[in-house]
């Protein structure tokens, strides 16, 4: 492995930075945080597509490579810094928080990410209403999920991979204004992971892209 400092090209609110950042901090990687305003469509520009393809965040150079996608970075964060595990040493375990991290960053996030919505707003849709009924569509199976899984965490009472993506999702649900009392296991997962110093560390609030009246 390079002993280059890796480099994460991030958005402060993207839910797929936040999941690499978390996983960052947790493992005691330290990194050079790089903003690209998805807003302002940094993300489209030629020299950053070059080594994102899918003009997407985020990116992270590590080890003389240049990865994307979230969970292909974290799997690669997991297997090359086994410090401090985010999967279960029992593969009935794994496959639990493998099914919880399908059930947010595949089925959930995509479908209220920033593209999704611009376009469901496009086509005359009400994109506030789209991405409540995603999200609230997606934690009723995870809060059913949980009720068997869950203990401290989402799987038992080690952090894992299942947690690192409940959070953000957890922020982007607050951010639409979706009842959480109707997911009270999310919402004390939540809580609980807040408290956290890898959490605290990877949240928008905390970075430096994040506007000042947001960090209020």
């Amino acid at each position: 492995m390079s002993n280059e400092k890796p480099i994460l090209h991030s958005f402060y609110r993207s839910s797929c930075s936040w999941r690499v950042r978390t996983c960052l901090n947790w493992k005691g990687i330290d990194y050079e945080y790089c903003p690209v305003d998805l807003p302002e469509g940094a993300q489209k520009k030629e020299e950053y597509s070059e080594i994102n393809p899918y003009k997407l965040v985020p990116t992270l150079k590590i080890d003389g490579n240049v990865l994307s996608q979230s969970i292909a970075i974290l799997e690669y964060l997991e297997e090359t810094r086994p410090e401090k595990p985010l999967l279960p040493k029992d593969p009935y375990k794994r496959a639990l928080v493998r099914s919880l991290v399908q059930a947010i960053a595949g089925d959930i996030q995509p479908l209220q990410s920033i593209k999704a919505l611009q376009y469901i707003e496009s086509t005359g849709g009400n994109k506030n209403e789209f991405a409540i009924y995603c999200i609230t569509r997606g934690f009723e199976g995870v809060e059913k999920q949980l009720a068997k899984t869950s203990n401290k965490y989402c799987v038992d009472d080690e952090v894992t991979l299942a947690d690192v993506c409940l959070l953000p999702q957890v922020y982007k649900a607050n951010r639409f204004g979706i009842d959480m009392t109707k997911f009270p296991l999310i919402q004390r997962i939540a809580n609980d992971l807040s408290e956290l110093d890898a959490f605290k560390k990877a949240h928008p609030q905390n970075q430096i892209d994040c506007p000042a009246e947001e960090k209020k």
